[in-house]
């Protein structure tokens, strides 16, 4: 149970594999937030994980946000506050490196 929002924790995700202890855990959270961000870089979106809430907050330029549960999440709010589809696949992203 969440001491800050009183929902159940969810399990994790798999992009948390082979966090041994919570310190591995916590750090690979804030290298993914990090790697999120240079994805939603072009659209003028960023990411924000203070490491103890569950999910993440994703912000718009104009000041929208939103706390989304999951990368699944992040990217359908990503496409809705861009107003457009966000791939971070695209070569948007990937001419910006």
């Amino acid at each position: 149970m969440c001491s800050a929002c009183g929902f159940p924790s969810r399990p994790g995700h798999w992009t948390d594999a082979g966090g041994n202890t919570p310190g591995d855990r916590l750090r690979l959270r804030f290298i993914r937030v990090a790697a999120i961000n240079r994805l939603l870089a072009p659209w003028g979106l960023k990411a924000y994980d203070d490491g103890v809430t569950p999910g993440l907050q994703l912000f718009a330029p104009g000041g929208a946000r939103e706390l989304v549960a999951d990368l699944d999440s992040l990217w359908a709010a990503a496409a809705r506050m861009a107003a457009g589809p966000v791939d971070p696949l695209s070569l948007t992203v990937l001419n910006n490196d």
